[in-house]
């Protein structure tokens, strides 16, 4: 499912102007990128939460040149469903 068929979807659920669904559907995208810019997490009760998780400093190899590279400690965007979400898809 595309951003388009989720637009179409709430519009026919809804009656209102296509233009205005998509509108509202970018500014929540937005809204939640800017949050966890801001390393705030978004919960929806009912249906999950975007948080960040921490990945630790390590060390990699490129073993085509034989070297070792390090990998700074950094945030990874994550999803973690509500129990119910996580019951309706299973």
């Amino acid at each position: 499912m595309t951003k388009q068929d989720i637009v179409t979807a709430i519009y026919k659920q809804t009656g209102i102007d296509r233009n205005t669904t998509l509108t509202v559907v970018e500014s929540f995208m937005e809204q939640v990128k800017a949050a966890l810019a801001q390393e705030d997490n978004v919960y929806l009760r009912g249906f999950g939460s975007f948080i960040l998780k921490k990945r630790a400093r390590k060390t990699a190899r490129n073993i085509t040149q034989n070297t070792t590279l390090i990998i700074p400690e950094h945030n990874i965007p994550a999803f973690k469903p509500a129990k119910i979400f996580f019951q309706t898809v299973k």
